[in-house]
């Protein structure tokens, strides 16, 4: 750990102690979403400060139900929580905001902890026979520029990885200008392509600049920290059984439509390791459970469609067939989770907080879709084939969460 790092994080855990005491360039497609957007209000999304206040408050008036710990740091060294709640032996990892400027998932993940923090016979249910635990905001330094990328420049990771002073930068490092942000004097990474499946994995020079359809590196603290918490679940329970990770996209229509898209959602980030495509991946063939992870996006897509005919009904498929092994959706799949991708409509340049109740909401009902399908059990009899029939996006555009 740098020294500045080793100040940031003792002065962040004596600010913590007053606050949990009591209880390269971006990728062409992600430039031009960027740079197309406009700037709308998002005053009613959630900051930092303010997530921090809201989970000792749940922390406090769940009387031990929901434990909430500092996970790790930030590159800027503001905190990175973790939320458990329920002693189940089934795990479910949930996890939002790892891009700064896609924010409902944060809301609704305060909204579910806050539930299952309470004394009724739902959230006892729920307790019982799982363990939850969320990681709302895990990239609090994007949240506070509303960027998508984290807040650290190439030096810092050569001085943490000192190994790497002779490799290029890795291809998720932003440095473009546009009008919204300065990445070329404030630059930072996509978080979201910094994950590898190989958990135990330490940066080599000889594996970077690297490319989208390879493993990223575990060089940003945000990563590492997420990865920490997979780990230490994985140690403690044998198996993460699944993981949510919350996202936003633009504006798309449900294929043959005029319907907006709400919400989208995938289980689908890297080819089956026992596939022709996917034998690069073969040493996670025994592991690997595609079938679940449809099967916990049909249990999403089947409690949205339950509020009949209404936007939550808008619900389709995420582009399929990717080979994204570098996010955390990807590695962590090929670890044995079922995974699964939301995708809410409109990132904050390009919707603000416009509708921000439906959205959220819509977010909220798909996580207990799964949620109380893994409690009942009734996802495991879901049948997988099910998830084809769900509706195609219609896009007329690159894209890249």
């Amino acid at each position: 750990m740098s020294r500045k790092k080793k100040m940031t994080y003792v002065c962040s855990t004596l600010l913590l102690s007053s606050v949990l005491v009591s209880p390269a360039m971006a990728a062409p497609s992600e430039q031009r979403a960027e740079a197309q957007t406009q700037e709308y209000a998002t005053s009613a999304f959630i900051s930092h400060a303010e997530l921090s206040k809201k989970l000792k408050q749940i922390d406090k008036s769940s009387q031990g139900q929901v434990q909430v710990d500092v996970a790790g740091y930030s590159n800027q060294g503001r905190e990175i929580y973790k939320a458990t709640v329920g002693s189940g032996d089934k795990v479910i990892l949930l996890q939002s905001e790892i891009h700064g400027n896609e924010k409902t998932g944060t809301a609704a993940l305060l909204k579910i902890l806050q539930q299952l923090g309470s004394n009724s016979p739902e959230a006892e249910k729920i307790r019982s026979e799982v363990t939850i635990v969320a990681m709302p905001m895990v990239n609090p330094d994007a949240t506070e520029l509303n960027r998508r990328g984290n807040d650290m420049s190439w030096s810092e990771v050569v001085e943490d990885f000192p190994q790497l002073a002779s490799a290029s930068p890795s291809w998720n490092y932003y440095t473009y200008t546009n009008q919204y942000w300065n990445y070329a004097s404030n630059p930072g990474f996509d978080v979201n392509r910094d994950f590898n499946p190989d958990l135990d994995y330490e940066p080599q020079p000889e594996d970077f600049p690297n490319n989208s359809s390879n493993p990223g590196w575990y060089i940003t603290p945000e990563a590492q920290t997420v990865r920490d918490v997979y780990k230490g679940l994985m140690n403690d329970y044998g198996k993460v059984d699944v993981f949510v990770d919350l996202h936003h996209q633009g504006e798309y229509y449900v294929e043959g439509t005029d319907d907006k898209v709400t919400l989208s959602i995938s289980g689908d980030f890297i080819p089956d390791p026992d596939s022709a495509e996917g034998a690069k991946y073969s040493e996670y063939a025994d592991t690997y459970d595609g079938e679940f992870s449809k099967q916990l996006n049909v249990a999403a897509y089947n409690a949205l469609q339950e509020r009949g005919n209404s936007p939550f009904d808008n619900i389709t498929l995420y582009p399929q067939n990717l080979d994204l092994p570098g996010t955390a959706l990807g590695s962590f799949a090929l670890n044995g989770s079922g995974a699964v991708l939301f995708e809410v409509t409109g990132q904050t340049q390009s919707y603000g907080q416009k509708k921000i109740g439906q959205l959220v909401k819509a977010v909220e009902l798909g996580l207990y879709g799964i949620i109380d399908g893994v409690t009942s059990g009734d996802v495991y009899s879901i049948n997988p084939e099910e998830y084809d029939d769900i509706p195609l996006t219609d896009r007329d555009q690159d894209y890249g969460h």
